[in-house]
This record gives structure tokens, sequence and C-alpha cells, in this order.
């Protein structure tokens, strides 16, 4: 913390949102659609029980405070406020922060926190997670005097934020079957493959396509490759976005090493689009196309890239990183380029 400039003894700088990105990031956050919920589990008596609830994103922003009126009068001079950055690098060690950089639950005590200003307050944070794919969406906190702290407050929230991730699965599912419900109608009686997807590309409807449940997050005016279907163009509907075929069924990629950073350049029938590389990610799609069709398994891509075959784990989470940014157009098992993609090293 130090190292990153902050004083344990001073008023270190709050960055606010304004009104207006706070309302923005409310709307991108998923937790919008379980914050009630869990201030009933959480805030039964809010007046009663000496300590707030706070939630934030993923960028450990506040999004929403409640709770009791002493505690927000308090939490209101540390700058612990509704569009405060709490993440370690902008408040030091607290239990939000820690929690977000660790991606695990956290209680923090008194002087445990790094700013003194902190000293009198506890803190129990636990990370929320989309529970479809991982992706860390923010953090659920219970913060109060510290001499109020009950033993059985870490337990409380956890148990919370699993019934969060719960819902959060039940409500996706909804979503994804009132769009298929939808999308099935309006495309009966229509022939050709077809493929309907959510915002965050979780397939609710295939119609002559057989996909995998999910797809990269489809963009306006940016081909998508599905195999079976070739090429699709996304077209932007209520929920989502229907894919169908543009009836050019190759796309041509070119990864370009000696640029800083490393790029890949994906053409595909519509605008080329350039995706910057890190240079490990490079380094294996680089291995993935000098491996050809036949492809590489995971433990020989950790023996190319690390001398040996125990990064099997590393190397299969920067794959899936990988993919986020160039989609199906990179197959799995083994690692491959897709059908249709014609792949070269510059």
């Amino acid at each position: 913390m130090l190292r990153l400039g902050l004083d344990p003894d001073g008023a270190n700088a709050r960055i606010v949102a304004d009104e207006a990105e706070l309302e923005t990031r409310r709307r991108k956050s998923r937790l919008r659609l379980v914050v009630d919920e869990m201030r009933s589990v959480l805030l039964r008596a809010p007046d009663a029980a000496p300590f707030i609830l706070v939630v934030t994103d993923a960028d450990g922003v506040i999004l929403w405070r409640d709770g009791a009126a002493s505690a927000r009068r308090q939490a209101d001079e540390l700058g612990f406020v509704e569009g405060a950055h709490w993440s370690e690098a902008k408040v030091g060690t607290n239990a939000i922060g820690t929690a977000l950089t660790e991606e695990a639950p956290v209680q923090l005590f008194s002087a445990e926190h790094f700013e003194a200003s902190q000293h009198p307050w506890y803190c129990s944070a636990v990370p929320v997670h989309d529970p479809h794919d991982g992706t860390l969406l923010g953090v659920v906190d219970i913060s109060g005097p510290a001499m109020t702290l009950h033993p059985a407050v870490q337990s409380l929230v956890t148990t919370a934020v699993r019934l969060a991730e719960a819902r959060l699965m039940i409500a996706q599912q909804e979503a994804l079957n009132t769009l298929r419900d939808r999308m099935s109608a309006m495309l009966a009686g229509t022939s050709g493959p077809a493929l309907v997807v959510d915002d965050a590309g979780w397939v609710a409807y295939q119609q002559g396509v057989r996909s995998r449940d999910r797809i990269e997050a489809p963009a306006a005016d940016r081909s998508i490759l599905i195999p079976g279907a070739g090429l699709c163009l996304p077209e932007k509907i209520t929920g989502g976005w229907l894919l169908r075929p543009t009836g050019d069924r190759r796309a041509s990629v070119t990864l370009r090493t000696k640029q800083d950073p490393p790029v890949l350049d994906i053409h595909s029938g519509t605008e080329p689009l350039v995706v910057p590389l890190t240079p490990r990610r490079a380094q294996i799609l680089a291995a993935v196309t000098s491996a050809g069709v036949a492809g590489i398994s995971a433990t020989e891509l950790s023996q190319r890239l690390y001398g040996d075959g125990d990064h099997v784990v590393t190397v299969r989470a920067e794959v899936s990183r990988l993919r986020r940014s160039v989609g199906a157009l990179l197959a799995t098992r083994p690692y491959r380029w897709a059908e249709g993609v014609d792949a070269r090293v510059e």
C-alpha cells in the first residue's frame, strides 16, 4: 500500500463517481436483479442493527448502500458513500478491495484496515460471481462499529451471496426461456440455420445448427463464425441477438507478432477486426497455428510455453480469457483454429 503512495494516517483522496456514471454502473450491473432481496435478508431491522449493507461492482465502486442511520452518518465521514471507489489501490487494505483482489471472502477488524480512520470499524465482504461463467460481479459487504461485531456476520453475508447467485441463475434461465419462446414462434416456418442468443452470448434457441451453450458476445456489424452455419452477422433483437449465415463460410486471421503489442487481424467478409494481444496470448496463437488441423493439447501447450507439463491449469485459464476476444474462431479439445478459418503468422 505504501508503494502505491497511500498514507495510513492521512486522508487519501476519495474518487466518487458522479450521478450519471453511478446510474450507468447500476444499470449495467447484474446485481441490480438481486439487491432488493439482499436488503430483505440482511436488513430485516435496519434501525435496530448498527451496521450498513454495501454492494459494489467489480471495480470496487459502491453502487448501493443501506442500513442503520447512525452507521450511515459515520460512513459518510469516511467517504464510504454511493459512487465511491473502494479498491485497494484507492483506499488501501479494506474488506471490499481485498475481497475483490483475492476473489474470496474477507473480514477485517479494526487496525487490520490500512487507514487509521477505518480502525473503529469491522467489515465483512464476500465477492459475488456470475453462476454461469464465474465472472466477478462485485462484492457484498456488511460494516459497522468494531465493538459490535457478531461472530455470525461473515456466515450471514456468505449465505446472502449464495442466495443471490442462485437467484441470478434462475433469472438468466427465465430470460433465456422467454427469448426462446418468442423467437421460436417468430422463426417457425422459416428455412435455413438460425441462432438466438442473449447479450452475453448464451444460446436461447437454435434452428438447423448445433452450437455449444455459449458463443462470443455478439456486436453489431461483426461476423461470428458458428460451426455448421459458417459466418453469421448478428441482428439486434429485444433481449439479445439473432444470427443467420451471411453466405461466406470462411474467415482469415493473421497473427502479427512483430507489432507492439502483437495483434490478430480477423477478416470475415465485413469490416476487419483487430484484436490486441499480450505476448503470452500471441505465443498461444502461434503454437495453435503451427499445430495445424491436428491441434495442440493443454499439456503440449504447457510444455511449449513453460518447458514442462505442470502449468495446464494456467494454460486453460489463459485460453479461456483469449476466447472471450476471438470466440468460436478458436476451437477446443484440442486447441485449434475452427473449421473454415485460414490462419497464418506474419
